[in-house]
C-alpha cells in the first residue's frame, strides 16, 4: 500500500481519485505549520507521494528526509516551491499539471479588459459610497478596438480567441511564434514596436525572463498609442510600476489593470495603488473552482499512473521511458538537452530544427532524445517548465518544424548527435555532440569549427579573428575581474576561431561588453548549462 500526503487545501477530487485505486492510502494535511520545511521534514519520511499547490515549500531539507518519496505532484504549472534539482538527484519524479488553468487565466485577462474599459471597479466603489456618478465613469467600447497580445502562448491564444469573439481586431508579438502559427488562430503577428503603436489595449502574457523584465517602462510606453490601456496577468516584473504610474498621471495611458506585482502582496505605500485609473486583483488568474478541480484531477491521475504502473506523465525532471533503459540512455539525454539549450541560448529565435543521430546512439528510441533536444531548446527562452512530455507540443504550437533523421555517416565518431537550424544565416547554426567513454559529454563542433569542449556550467562562447594576443587579453581581463577560467577550448578555421570558456562564476553584462571591446573579438555570447 502506497501512502500519499495531500496539502494546501487541494480539491477533494484528488483524494477520491487516489483512493479509488485501492492501492493508495491518502492523508490530507492542511495544517499551515507544515508549510515550514522544518515541520514537513519531520513527517515526510512516511510517504511515497506528496501532492502540493504553491503553499508548501519542498526544499532540499525536506527531500533529504523523504526516504520513501517517489513522486511530488504540483497541482498547477509552477514548481518554484520545489527543489527540482535535489529531487532529481534522489530519483524523485516531479510532476506538474500544465494547461489545467490556461482557460481560467485567459478568461481573467478578458475580464480585466472589460472591467477596465467600463470602469466597473471604480463605479462599484462609488455606489458603495452612496454616489451616483454616471458621467464620471464614461467608458469605451471594445468592439472594433485593436487588442495587442504580447506573448502568444497557450494563455495568449485563449485571450485571442475570446477577443475575436468580442469583435476586436487582434494582433500579437512573440519572437518564438511564426506568422503561420499566429495566422492559424486568426491573429496577425507584428513586431513589438508595431504592436505598441497600433494597440488600443495591450495584454501581457510573457514568461519571467531577463528580456521581459521591465518590458513596460518609460521608453516603451512612449512608443504606445495615446490613451492605451494596459493589462498584466503574467508576471509582476514585466511592468515598471513607477513608470506606469507616471504615464497614468500624464494621461498617456488611459488605464491599467494588474493581477500580478513585483512583490506579492504589494506594498500599500506604492503610489499606483491609489491611482483612480488603475484596477487590481490579488493574483487571481488561476483562481476558479473549475481550474482547481482540473489541476487536482490531473495531478492525482498522473501520480496514480506512476506509483502503480510506472508510467511518467508531465514530469519536469524525468523522461517517459522504461526504467531498465534509463541507465544506458541517461548520458545521451543530458547531452541532447544541453545541445538544445546551447542552440536556444545562442540563436534565441524560433526556427526549424534538424536532428541527426549516427552510430551507437541511433540504436536507442531517438524520439526520446529529440524531446530532450526540444526541452533544452525551448526551455532556454521560457520560464514555464518544459518537459519531455510537452516539448513536442510546445514546438508545434510555435510553428516549428522538427526533422529527425538516422544517418550512417559517423564522421569517425562511435556515436554522434548533430543539431542544425537549416537556412539560418548565422555562423553558429549547428552543434555536434558525443558521449565519450560511455558517460562524458563533449561538444565536438560548433558552427563550422571542430573542438573538444565540455558543456556544463557558465560558458562564454567567443568568436574572434585568429590572431596573436586574443587568449592573453581575455585571460588578463577575466583575471582582473576575479573570474576564474575552469576550462578553455578553442577551434579554428580559415582565419576565424571559436572558443568555449567554462568559468567558475557568471560574467555580468559589463564584463561581456569589455570582452567585446578587446582587439580581434567578433562576437561574445554567454550561456548557462545546468
Amino acid at each position: 500500500m502506497y501512502r500519499v500526503m495531500i496539502r494546501d487545501n487541494m480539491s477533494p477530487r484528488a483524494k477520491e481519485i487516489l483512493e479509488e485505486t485501492g492501492q493508495i492510502e491518502v492523508v490530507v494535511d492542511n495544517d499551515k505549520a507544515a508549510n515550514d520545511p522544518d515541520v514537513l521534514s519531520g513527517i515526510i519520511g512516511e510517504f511515497d507521494g506528496l501532492a502540493v499547490r504553491s503553499g508548501t515549500k519542498v526544499n532540499a531539507q525536506v527531500i533529504e528526509k523523504a526516504g520513501r518519496l517517489k513522486v511530488i505532484g504540483r497541482a498547477g504549472i509552477g514548481v518554484d516551491n520545489i527543489d527540482v534539482g535535489k529531487a532529481t538527484t534522489r530519483g524523485i519524479v516531479v510532476m506538474n499539471a500544465p494547461g489545467g488553468n490556461t482557460v481560467t487565466t485567459g478568461e481573467h485577462a478578458i475580464s480585466m479588459i472589460l472591467a477596465l474599459a467600463r470602469n466597473i471597479p471604480q463605479a462599484t466603489a462609488s455606489i458603495r459610497n452612496g454616489k451616483w456618478e454616471k458621467k464620471k465613469f464614461m467608458g469605451v467600447e471594445i468592439s472594433g478596438k485593436t487588442l495587442g497580445i504580447v506573448g502568444l502562448g497557450n494563455i495568449g491564444r485563449v485571450v485571442a480567441s475570446s477577443a475575436l469573439g468580442l469583435k476586436m481586431k487582434v494582433i500579437a508579438s512573440d519572437p518564438f511564434v511564426t506568422k503561420e502559427a499566429a495566422s492559424s488562430v486568426g491573429v496577425e503577428l507584428v513586431d513589438l514596436d508595431e504592436l505598441f503603436s497600433m494597440a488600443d489595449f495591450i495584454t501581457l502574457h510573457v514568461p519571467r525572463m531577463e528580456e521581459t523584465r521591465n518590458l513596460i517602462r518609460k521608453d516603451s510606453i512612449a512608443r504606445m498609442k495615446p490613451g492605451v490601456r494596459i493589462i498584466n496577468c503574467a508576471r509582476g516584473e514585466v511592468v515598471n510600476l513607477d513608470d506606469l504610474y507616471e504615464a497614468l498621471s500624464s494621461g498617456h495611458v488611459a488605464g491599467a489593470a494588474l493581477d500580478v506585482y513585483p512583490r506579492e502582496p504589494p506594498e500599500p505605500s506604492w503610489p499606483i495603488l491609489n491611482h483612480p485609473n488603475a484596477i487590481f486583483t490579488p493574483h487571481l488568474g488561476a483562481s476558479t473552482g473549475e481550474a482547481q478541480v482540473k489541476v487536482a484531477e490531473m495531478i492525482a491521475r498522473q501520480m496514480t499512473s506512476y506509483l502503480i504502473d510506472s508510467v511518467i506523465i508531465n514530469a519536469v525532471n524525468f523522461p517517459s521511458i522504461p526504467t531498465e533503459m534509463l541507465d544506458k540512455l541517461h548520458p545521451y539525454l543530458g547531452l541532447a538537452e544541453r545541445m538544445g539549450s546551447i542552440m536556444g541560448q545562442l540563436v534565441r529565435q524560433p526556427h526549424d530544427v534538424t536532428i541527426t543521430y549516427s552510430g551507437d546512439v541511433a540504436e536507442f528510441d531517438t524520439r526520446v532524445l529529440t524531446r530532450a533536444v526540444l526541452k533544452g531548446l525551448l526551455g532556454s527562452f521560457s520560464d514555464m517548465p518544459v518537459n519531455f512530455v510537452n516539448a513536442p507540443a510546445l514546438a508545434r504550437d510555435k510553428g516549428l518544424k522538427v526533422e529527425e533523421t538516422i544517418s550512417q555517416e559517423t564522421h569517425d565518431y562511435t556515436n554522434l548527435i548533430r543539431i542544425k537550424l537549416p537556412g539560418l544565416e548565422e555562423d553558429l547554426n549547428e552543434v555536434w555532440g558525443i558521449i565519450y567513454a560511455k558517460k562524458h559529454q563533449r561538444i565536438v563542433r560548433l558552427g563550422q569549427i571542430h573542438m573538444d569542449a565540455i558543456p556544463e556550467g557558465d560558458v562564454l562562447v567567443i568568436q574572434n579573428e585568429d590572431r596573436p594576443g586574443v587568449i592573453g587579453n581575455l585571460g588578463t581581463l577575466l583575471a582582473r575581474r576575479g573570474i576564474n577560467i575552469a576550462r578553455f577550448n578553442l577551434g579554428r578555421r580559415e582565419g576565424t576561431a571559436i572558443c568555449m570558456v567554462n568559468i567558475d562564476t557568471p560574467a555580468e553584462e559589463e564584463v561581456i561588453e569589455e570582452i567585446r571591446s578587446l582587439p580581434n573579438i567578433l562576437t561574445v555570447r554567454r550561456i548557462k548549462l545546468d
